[in-house]
């Protein structure tokens, strides 16, 4: 049997409509607009409506991909829905989604993966089309941070947002999708970043809501160190067992956590910076959403063409990481985009140490 490759031909992205801005965020806790772009470079980020979950935007970025592929809901074989945010314990908002977007015949199940979750998502579908398992599959990287954040903390309540993005990959005989990829994990490090309350160890109760256990907990530097050391090492590894450099790279799309972050490792890779692609000052880190709406925009901006190799880079909680190179094939959406762009609303060489001492990156502010 011939292998089979996956060729990336629809994407879609969705934010909410309530845009909370650092001035915003300057009336409700001891915090500057100076302070988070100094700190983080976020602007702005998205938060949902009381009535909005993880679902409603997950079906609303997967309609999008799906209206510019031209792919049926009903031709979907798998929905696949990276999320640390879901809108019940159970059941599994990927059936939600499956459900809301009209896919009928397919199969849904979610991965739970922190920041790193669309990657992981997107390799383990590139591996189902792969084998000829399935030819068609939605993949969706959705979170609602905002209704877990602790507002009087002001080291992880301006860094996180809302949103969702979503592509369609589907087999073709082409040579295209992941070249090559690296998934990781470190559970020494699970505490770095945690939300203790609720699950199995620390269940709903009244001592979890008064000593506010439910709400997301962060070492920001220790984060900060673990980011900046996986993303480059990572990255290296992937294009090493792929045998390519820097240079074969053609758009380096990496989780939108932090700025300076991003520069940090754009620098150690010696990657010019129409290379790079960095939003996160208008949405702030949506965990798992973060790479599919950085994609979203880029495709639709058309900062990449088909044939073009993408670094995908993600980190987050676990601590976990996951890299990959993805070769496009045709860009059946491309044409698409335009109408769509058209219509939407919405350092130097110094060691990771001495980068946050020269950037005054303090108090957790750096994840």
């Amino acid at each position: 049997m011939t292998r089979k490759h996956a060729s990336l031909i629809g994407w879609g992205h969705y934010a909410p409509e309530n845009v909370v801005t650092n001035a915003d965020l300057e009336k409700i806790v001891d915090t500057s607009d100076e302070w988070i772009k100094s700190r983080s470079g976020i602007e702005r980020r998205h938060f949902v409506s009381e009535d909005q979950a993880t679902s409603d935007l997950s079906i609303e970025a997967g309609r999008r991909a799906l209206e510019m592929s031209g792919v049926a809901p009903e031709d979907v074989d798998l929905v696949i829905v990276a999320t640390s945010s879901p809108d019940y314990l159970t059941p599994p908002v990927s059936s939600q989604v499956q459900h809301g977007l009209g896919c009928v015949n397919a199969g849904a199940f979610a991965m739970m993966v922190g920041c790193t979750g669309f990657v992981y998502g997107l390799v383990t579908a590139d591996q189902f089309i792969q084998t000829g398992a399935y030819k068609t599959i939605l993949v969706v990287g959705a979170e609602v941070i905002s209704k877990n954040l602790d507002m009087t903390d002001r080291t992880t309540c301006v860094l996180f947002g809302d949103g969702a993005g979503a592509v369609v990959l589907q087999a073709t005989d082409a040579p295209c999708g992941v070249r090559s990829f690296e998934l990781g994990s470190d559970g020494s490090q699970a505490e770095a970043l945690i939300a203790p309350c609720p699950g199995t160890r620390n269940p709903v109760s009244q001592y979890a809501v008064d000593n506010r256990t439910h709400y997301l907990r962060m070492d920001g530097r220790a984060v900060f160190k673990f980011a900046t050391r996986t993303m480059t090492e990572s990255l290296q590894r992937v294009m090493g067992k792929a045998g390519v450099g820097v240079d074969d790279v053609d758009l380096f799309i990496p989780h939108q956590a932090n700025a300076r972050i991003i520069e940090y490792a754009a620098k150690t890779l010696a990657l010019p910076p129409e290379k790079v692609v960095m939003n996160v000052a208008d949405y702030g880190n949506t965990s798992a959403a973060t790479i599919p709406i950085a994609l979203s925009e880029a495709l639709t901006a058309g900062r990449a063409e088909a044939g073009d190799t993408l670094a995908l880079v993600g980190f987050g909680a676990g601590l976990t990481w996951a890299a990959c190179l993805f070769d496009l094939g045709p860009l059946v959406g491309t044409a698409r985009a335009s109408h769509e762009a058209t219509e939407a609303t919405s350092g130097d060489g110094a060691t990771v140490d001495s980068v946050i001492d020269d950037r005054g990156v303090v108090d957790g502010l750096i994840a």
